[in-house]
C-alpha cells in the first residue's frame, strides 16, 4: 500500500504496530496522530487503525498505522493485520524483559505474515521510567543491528521520539518506493513506444478512528 491515491496526498503507508500486550502501542499511536496520552488505558480489543499526514522530502504522505493487541489470542488475525503493510513498529517495555526477548519472535511472525521488504523500527517504550530499567540502550542497539533494523527508545508519556521514530520509517519506506517507480519507469522507457505511459494499480483504504484514548 504505497501509491498516490487521491489530490490530498501523495502517498498512503500503511505501518503495523507490532509487540506484546501493555508495551505502550496504542499510547503510541494515540501520542503521534492525536497528541494524547492516557494513563489508564485498556488492552485493545481487536484491531482499530488512525492516520497522519506529513511531509516527507517534500511529498505529502498519509501514514495509515494499525494497532492490534499482542495476546496471543487474536493471532488469528495476523495475516489481514499484515496485508499490504510497508512498515512495521516492533515495541518492547524497557521494563520488562519478557517484552524485550520476546522480539525474536514478533520478528519471525513479520518475516511468515508481511512482505520480505518491509521496513521495521524497533522501539523501546517507557523511557520515561529509566529507575525500573531492565533493557539496557545497548542491548537494544545491539539487537537492532544483528537484524538490520531501526531503533530507538522512546516514551509514549513524555512525547519523546516519537514522531522521530515515524519520520525515520516513513523517509526509509519513501527511499525505497522511490527506487522502485524510478527503475520501472527506467525499463519502461527501454521498452514502451513514444507516447506509452506507465499503468499502476490504485488501491485506498484510509479512514480514521474516532476512539477515545481509554476506549475498548
Amino acid at each position: 500500500m504505497a501509491h498516490r491515491v487521491d489530490h490530498e496526498y501523495d502517498y498512503l503507508f500503511k505501518i503495523v504496530l507490532i509487540g506484546d500486550s501493555g508495551v505502550g502501542k496504542s499510547n503510541i499511536l494515540s501520542r503521534f496522530t492525536r497528541n494524547e496520552f492516557c494513563l489508564e488505558s485498556k488492552s485493545t480489543i481487536g484491531v482499530e487503525f488512525a492516520t497522519k499526514t506529513l511531509q516527507v522530502e517534500g511529498k505529502t504522505v498519509k501514514a495509515q498505522i494499525w494497532d492490534t493487541a499482542g495476546q496471543e489470542r487474536y493471532r488469528a488475525i495476523t495475516s489481514a493485520y499484515y496485508r499490504g503493510a510497508v512498515g512495521a513498529f516492533l515495541v518492547y517495555d524497557i521494563t520488562k524483559r519478557q517484552t524485550f526477548d520476546n522480539v525474536q519472535r514478533w520478528l519471525r511472525e513479520l518475516r511468515d505474515h508481511a512482505d520480505s521488504n518491509i521496513v521495521i523500527m524497533m522501539a523501546g517504550n517507557k523511557s520515561d521510567l529509566n529507575h525500573l530499567r531492565a533493557v539496557s540502550e545497548q542491548d537494544g542497539q545491539a539487537l537492532a543491528e544483528k537484524e538490520g533494523l531501526s531503533f530507538l527508545e522512546t516514551s509514549a508519556l513524555e512525547a519523546l521520539n516519537i514522531d522521530k521514530a515515524f519520520q525515520t520509517i516513513l523517509t526509509e519506506i519513501y527511499h525505497i518506493i522511490s527506487k522502485k517507480a524510478l527503475a520501472a519507469q527506467e525499463a519502461t522507457a527501454t521498452t514502451a513506444l513514444p507516447g506509452q505511459g506507465t499503468t499502476i494499480n490504485i488501491s485506498d483504504a484510509s479512514g480514521n478512528t474516532k476512539r477515545g484514548c481509554c476506549s475498548t
